[in-house]
């Protein structure tokens, strides 16, 4: 296992100002670790950019939730925790045939990732499918306290001891099932209907995927999507076969596919697993607008609905 002091993930570049903003450095490198660990097409990504001499920025992080009502879950599952640590929300986005919603949250300090938290909306669905995803969704462990957000928000007190205890109970959040295992039939028939469903129903709350910025390369070689399309199928790694966004468009993106891992699953009671699709590594160009209140040119930092949507879809298993 990688010990923290080994990491060195993207975001401990990112000047720091504060205790806050060292403890969120540490917490999306240490999902970073564990991400780059199980989606091998994000180290073929790092060789290229190293031999090319060209820099990775993370431009967003993407999770994935189900909301419920009993309990109350979904986005605030998550999107609490990265409040307490200063992000904002700054747009929302609804996918009705998904059955789907979504919020994008960003940080004072431009130089963090943006967030972008979804959501099943579980009541949409027909009422066979709604019990299966409530049967393991009603044995979800009760979410963060609120003693630990006063103390993500106030982590400057802390010494570092409880600091780093702090750390890993935050990653339990994200790394960790936050229900019982679900039947395997039970994933399987959701599935069929919600590939985004049967993903959160055995991945939970681990991060569906990292991005790079296109804009943050530097050099000639890598300087636009086409150009690091290109390079990464040079080294065999497989990709989207489209692009999505037009050439001078505000946002262009495309991922490469979805690895397969081996998940813990339930056979009739029995603790087993099975293969299923994890997480794909995005690449995002972002063109500029003009902002409405300077009139100034500048790069768009946010989403585009039917782009999302196809992306959703790099997780859909093939069987």
């Amino acid at each position: 296992m990688t010990t923290p002091s080994a990491i060195q993930g993207p975001h401990q570049q990112i000047p720091m100002t504060s205790a806050s903003e060292a403890f969120l450095s540490q917490l999306l490198d240490r999902l970073w670790d564990r991400y780059r660990q199980r989606v091998a097409y994000v180290q073929a990504y790092e060789k290229v950019v190293s031999e090319s001499g060209a820099t990775f920025v993370n431009d967003h992080i993407a999770f994935r939730t189900i909301a419920c009502q009993h309990p109350l879950t979904g986005i605030c599952t998550l999107s609490r925790i990265f409040e307490a640590l200063g992000y904002r929300a700054a747009g929302c986005y609804h996918f009705e045939d998904k059955q789907l919603s979504a919020i994008h949250f960003q940080h004072p300090n431009g130089k963090f990732p943006k967030l972008f938290i979804s959501e099943l909306k579980v009541w949409e669905l027909n009422e066979i499918l709604q019990a299966m995803i409530l049967k393991s969704v009603r044995t979800h462990r009760l979410p963060i306290s609120e003693e630990s957000l006063t103390k993500i928000l106030r982590c400057e007190l802390l010494g570092e001891n409880e600091r780093e205890q702090l750390l890993q109970l935050v990653l339990n959040e994200f790394h960790e099932l936050p229900w019982n295992l679900p039947e395997k039939f039970e994933v399987e028939a959701v599935n069929r209907v919600s590939q985004y469903a049967a993903w959160v129903l055995v991945h939970g709350y681990n991060v569906n995927h990292f991005t790079s910025l296109i804009n943050s390369h530097g050099v000639p070689a890598l300087q636009d999507i086409d150009r690091t399309v290109a390079a990464l199928r040079n080294v065999a790694v497989p990709m989207k076969a489209e692009i999505e966004g037009a050439v001078g468009s505000k946002l262009r993106q495309t991922a490469t596919e979805a690895v397969v891992i081996d998940v813990d699953i339930s056979k009739f009671g029995v603790r087993t697993t099975m293969p299923w699709t994890y997480a794909y590594f995005e690449l995002a160009e972002r063109g500029e607008v003009i902002d409405p209140e300077t009139g100034n040119r500048a790069r768009f930092e946010g989403f585009l609905g039917p782009q999302a949507t196809q992306l959703f879809e790099m997780t859909r298993l093939s069987r």
